[in-house]
């Protein structure tokens, strides 16, 4: 009897486990997936970093590859895309390995540090990490150089560079250098233009998209050939989302998108030109002339000659002019900005020309009446150029270190430092490229003037009701505008 009851219970404890097993591989088969909680949520959430190629504010809002990629694959999904924006490396990794993003876009190589629990997409370009340093200044011209002469280097902590000069290191043990936390590549390159630091090690591109801004960084060694730049998900046990990743990469090269996409953000770091004195005054004899009718006519109030150094700035006068950003014309307006001013066609040579007219007033009106009539025109080229909130943060940044947001020469030394991370980290509209809108507005002016310096020379006579001599310069008086219902310069901005 006792033999027959320990059977029994034998088979009742055999049949509650296999029960209890197939409850566990039941909840594990309604356990949802990352594909499937994004689909349900309706969010995709991809971590960045706010910089001047992956994301960030622009003229006309976010913009940069990443974004554009990421929003084009949220497009994909049917959800909306959320960006979290983190100026640090080292936030990126943890935050999609504690599930508070899907995806890691940020530009990043695939090491094999990044390996270990996290799946690379397929490659979307290619770069190589190289030493740089500055100009003049002593270059090594070998690894076993760079290991001896004991100059300053530094690199981010926790980056991709850092695990390279490791490896570096066991082939040459005296090879040091500094790992600086809660910083960005962006900054080290900087301190070598500005000669704080000796060297430090980039990734090919983002050396190439400064030195656009800083010329004296120049190359010393390639530590690397080329590496692919990935974006990245975590592992697991299902990886739906990371097939759909493959898939959705695999149809932007084949359908072409990736290369326009390349192009727009990367294909002119190699063709970076400076425009020479020579060239504009050929210009200025031999082409203003056919187009100086129209900027005349279309002035609109202001001095025909600050719209044909615009024009000349956006696009050396050339109608049929376009970019892969989108913008076209003499002018080079965008086609919601063509839209606003009333432009049905871009590329025709008068429209394009009232168009930009009419745009300039509108951004003049908004420049606060606090600002010199003369100096209004230089805000509103900058906000233009860089967007009006990021113009904004240059002058509450002015303000703070004391200077006067209200004059052109103090805001535009703050606008640089929209592009530091210290500043913008601050700023309410964080990253900006402040030093592509200082060299906007300051190359217009430089065309301004010399319109006029070669009117003179030529004795060619003029008279402008809106030119003022300020400081022993010809400066431009905006026209009467509209009042602008911009608040005052306080926290509420």
């Amino acid at each position: 009897m006792n033999i027959q009851l320990f059977t029994l219970f034998r088979r009742f404890i055999s049949l509650l486990l296999l029960i209890i097993l197939m409850s566990g591989c039941q909840w594990q088969e309604n356990t949802p997936t990352s594909l499937e909680k994004i689909q349900d949520s309706g969010v995709l959430r991809v971590g960045t970093l706010n910089n001047q190629l992956s994301y960030y504010i622009g003229a006309d809002g976010p913009t940069g590859l990443d974004y554009e990629l990421a929003q084009t694959f949220a497009e994909k999904l049917g959800v909306k895309l959320e960006i979290t924006a983190m100026f640090t490396l080292s936030e990126l990794f943890p935050a999609l390995e504690r599930g508070d993003i899907d995806i890691i876009a940020a530009g990043l190589t695939v090491t094999q540090d990044r390996l270990q629990g996290f799946h690379p997409a397929p490659a979307y370009y290619y770069t190589s990490q190289i030493v740089v340093y500055k100009k003049g200044q002593r270059r090594p011209r070998n690894l076993a150089e760079l290991a001896e002469n004991k100059k300053r280097l530094a690199v981010v902590s926790g980056s991709s560079h850092e695990q390279k000069l490791k490896l570096i290191r066991q082939k040459y043990p005296t090879l040091e250098w500094q790992s600086i936390p809660e910083s960005d590549i962006n900054d080290l390159l900087v301190k070598v233009a500005t000669g704080e630091l000796d060297y430090t090690v980039a990734d090919s591109v983002d050396v190439a998209l400064l030195q656009r801004i800083h010329p004296d960084i120049a190359i010393a060694l390639e530590l690397t050939q080329d590496e692919p730049v990935s974006w990245f998900v975590k592992q697991n046990s299902n990886d739906s989302l990371y097939a759909l990743m493959i898939e959705f990469f695999g149809n932007m090269k084949k359908n072409g998108t990736m290369t326009l996409l390349e192009e727009k953000y990367l294909g002119h770091i190699d063709q970076f030109d400076y425009v020479d004195t020579r060239a504009f005054l050929r210009a200025v004899n031999n082409t203003l002339p056919q187009w100086e009718a129209l900027f005349k006519q279309y002035a609109n109030g202001f001095d025909w000659r600050l719209l044909a150094a615009l024009s000349y700035q956006e696009s050396h006068w050339d109608p049929q002019a376009t970019s892969p950003t989108g913008v076209r014309g003499m002018m080079m307006l965008t086609l919601p900005t063509a839209e606003s001013v009333g432009v049905t066609n871009r590329l025709d040579p008068e429209q394009s020309i009232r168009g930009g007219s009419e745009y300039l007033r509108k951004m003049i009106a908004r420049v606060p009446d606090s600002v010199e009539d003369h100096e209004k025109v230089w805000f509103a080229l900058a906000s233009y150029n860089v967007g009006f909130g990021h113009l904004m943060d240059a002058r509450r940044l002015t303000k703070a270190q004391g200077g006067n947001p209200d004059t052109w020469v103090d805001v535009k030394q703050r606008l640089p430092l929209l592009g530091q991370r210290k500043y913008y980290i601050q700023s309410r509209y964080g990253y900006a490229r402040g030093n592509e809108a200082l060299n906007y507005v300051e190359g217009i002016r430089r065309y301004y003037q010399s319109i006029i310096g070669y009117e003179t020379t030529h004795s060619r006579q003029f008279t402008s009701d809106n030119l003022k001599i300020v400081d022993g310069l010809q400066t431009i008086t905006a026209p009467p505008t509209t009042p602008a219902a911009v608040a005052p310069l306080d926290d509420k901005q």
